[in-house]
């Protein structure tokens, strides 16, 4: 449980900046190097390689280096455990608006 935890900390993580969701946008292209990513974000190399770095841990991108070019793209994470959770966590909520709908039309007919 704690594993499973940790991997949805990081993703979520990951995920929650807007940068970090472009460059996954991007990667969903095609490869591209932490400079072209740094200059289509307007960013110097050294915070492209941080945010590339958080999406590396978390399993969203992979990188390799050739020669003195480290290029990115998309990693083995799809997404299935985050996925799982949010479902459940809509399912939640339904359930509960769905009891507070039930409530409502209950007690609606009391008040008139």
């Amino acid at each position: 449980m704690v594993q499973y935890q940790a991997r949805l900390d990081a993703t979520f993580g990951a995920l929650a900046d807007v940068t970090r969701r472009g460059v996954l946008e991007r990667l969903g292209q095609g490869e591209a190097s932490i400079t072209e990513l740094a200059e289509r974000f307007d960013m110097t190399l050294t915070g492209m390689k941080k945010h590339v770095h958080v999406l590396e841990e978390a399993g969203l991108v992979i990188t390799e280096k050739q020669g003195r070019v480290r290029t990115c793209r998309l990693g083995p994470c799809r997404l299935e455990d985050e996925v799982a959770w949010m479902n459940g966590y809509r399912r939640l909520v339904e359930a509960r608006l769905d009891r507070l709908g039930e409530f409502l039309a209950r007690t609606k007919g009391e008040e008139e």
